[in-house]
């Protein structure tokens, strides 16, 4: 109730700074289950993602020095047209470019850029998504 978006019933998503979806993105939200999404220090989602069920995206670790504070850090982004597959786990100050792939129950653990396909655990890059929005036609 208290994000602007519809969320399946079984997902939880924690606000924090915000968590700002593009065009769409809610389509996921709404129909993937047990999602975990905590926005405290701001997640920022392009149009058109697509998430599986139980992916979860954590922006911001905790201090150890401060108990159960949030550490401060920039904001996770994921770009335009990405595919974040089921059960996957994308980590504070990642970074996703447009039209990126994560593979099935990865944790993405550093920023990939642009059409990049990744997977594994930590996630590493496995391939290039082609469309003709990546080779620049």
């Amino acid at each position: 109730a208290k994000v602007p978006f519809q969320v399946h019933f079984t997902s939880t998503v924690v606000v924090g700074k915000g968590i700002y979806i593009g065009r769409n993105v809610w389509k996921s939200f709404a129909l993937s289950s047990g999602c975990y999404i905590q926005g405290g220090n701001g997640v920022y989602i392009g149009d058109d993602t697509l998430f599986g069920p139980g992916v979860k995206i954590i922006s911001a670790n905790h201090d150890p020095n401060k108990g159960m504070l949030w550490a401060e850090g920039p904001p996770v982004r994921i770009g335009r047209r990405c595919w974040i597959g089921a059960n996957a786990v994308i980590l504070p100050e990642v970074k996703l470019g447009d039209d990126c792939i994560v593979g099935a129950g990865s944790v993405v653990t550093k920023s990939f850029p642009s059409c990049s396909i990744v997977a594994g655990n930590p996630a590493i890059l496995i391939g290039r998504n082609p469309p003709l929005k990546c080779d620049g036609s």
